[in-house]
């Protein structure tokens, strides 16, 4: 299924990230993958899920670090940003063994640079800019989608 919604600012991303908490208690675990260019709205979408999931205080981008693990509430989960990656073989060396997405959340941010290498996903969110906003594009089964409430206004 695909679901479309339009995000008019960086309130309305992390609101849509705040939804993805349903998904969240559905599932054990899983991988979202977060697309779309440098300035879509990548991480303050994963903020907004963070921050619903009880994360107090600051929430950086792993852009350096690479990932960011967080356990909230007996909920892990994992903030991955491939950005920097210069090959997908390099997933290797941050101990992802120890995250079973059987048993805790990928948050993906740049999947394509880890091509080959990452699991599969659960949910696939594409961010795009517009001259007004974001689109934000949901692609996964119904009943996941569902799960966020998604389509509530």
């Amino acid at each position: 299924m695909i679901a479309e919604r339009l995000l008019v600012d960086a309130a309305a991303t992390e609101a849509l990230g705040a939804r993805l908490v349903g998904l969240l208690s559905v599932h054990r675990g899983g991988v979202i993958h977060l697309c779309g260019p440098l300035g879509a709205g990548k991480t303050t979408l994963a903020r907004g899920l963070l921050r619903a999931l009880g994360v107090v205080g600051p929430i950086r981008s792993p852009t350096y670090t690479l990932i960011e693990p967080y356990e909230i509430n007996g909920v892990e989960v994992i903030h991955l940003d491939l950005y920097r990656l210069a090959e997908a073989e390099e997933l290797f060396g941050l101990g992802l063994d120890d995250y079973p997405p059987e048993r805790c959340w990928w948050l993906v941010e740049w999947p394509e640079r880890g091509s080959g290498y990452l699991p599969s996903a659960t949910l696939t969110i594409n961010l795009e800019r517009l001259s007004a906003g974001r689109r934000a594009r949901l692609e996964g089964q119904a009943t996941l989608i569902a799960a966020c409430d998604f389509d509530r206004e």
